[in-house]
């Protein structure tokens, strides 16, 4: 059994969780789920402008953990619109 998953400190919640390629039916897109810890990431680093020391200090994890979760937000991003697939935003 894994160690228990620790809370990470999230300050921002969008008011858009969802998001589709434009002229294809809801029926039709695959989606991915990004979670509120991923968009905080990308918030702290890409619009705040913030190195990765500061946005791990924010989020109250190590830098590596704050690596992981970037890397999986870009992942995912990448996915999303490269496939043409939804983004919906969990928490």
């Amino acid at each position: 059994m894994g160690r228990p998953r620790e809370c990470r400190q999230v300050t921002f919640h969008p008011s858009v969780t969802y998001f589709k390629p434009r002229g294809v039916a809801l029926c039709d897109v695959k989606v991915i789920e990004l979670s509120t810890e991923e968009v905080e990431a990308l918030r702290l680093k890409n619009i705040k402008k913030l190195d990765q020391h500061a946005c791990a200090a924010k989020m109250q994890t190590s830098q590596s953990t704050f690596q992981r979760i970037l890397s999986g937000a870009y992942k995912k991003m990448s996915e999303a619109i490269i496939e043409g697939k939804a983004i919906k935003i969990v928490k």
